[in-house]
């Protein structure tokens, strides 16, 4: 529960999973040795709780140019879309939510050729939502 990460991974580097972590087991117990240890990279950015993030994807199209270069995901557990920001120097967050319970579990989101946004849903019956400006 909890403990999901975004990382620029390098070479040689080593992102500690399981040794390290900010997540925990479904039972409540620490995964590893906690969230840090010598030789072990920090997330760049994780979420706790967990809104256990599906269909990552970098934002590339023009409908929404604040957003280039940005991580768009869908929230299972929240039922949202969030935005991860990116920063020009590299860096990673803050995050926006958006859509929070309007859609139901997003599973996939894509960017569209005019850069509007397509999100898929795994509710029964699952839906194709657009969103643009």
């Amino acid at each position: 529960r909890g403990g999901d990460e975004l990382n620029h991974p390098r070479p040689g580097r080593n992102y500690g999973w399981p040794v390290i972590s900010y997540g925990e087991h479904y039972s409540g117990a620490r995964i590893g040795v906690g969230t840090g240890a010598p030789g072990y990279e920090q997330p760049e950015f994780y979420w706790v709780p967990s809104i256990a993030p599906s269909g990552l994807t970098v934002y590339d199209g023009a409908m929404f140019p604040a957003w280039q270069g940005d991580f768009l995901a869908g929230a299972l557990k929240f039922q949202l879309v969030t935005r991860v920001k990116r920063g020009e120097d590299g860096s990673i967050g803050p995050e926006e939510r958006m859509f929070e319970g309007a859609f139901g579990r997003i599973r996939d989101i894509e960017v569209a050729d005019d850069g509007a946004i397509w999100l898929i849903t795994d509710e029964d019956p699952g839906e194709l939502i657009r969103i643009s400006r």
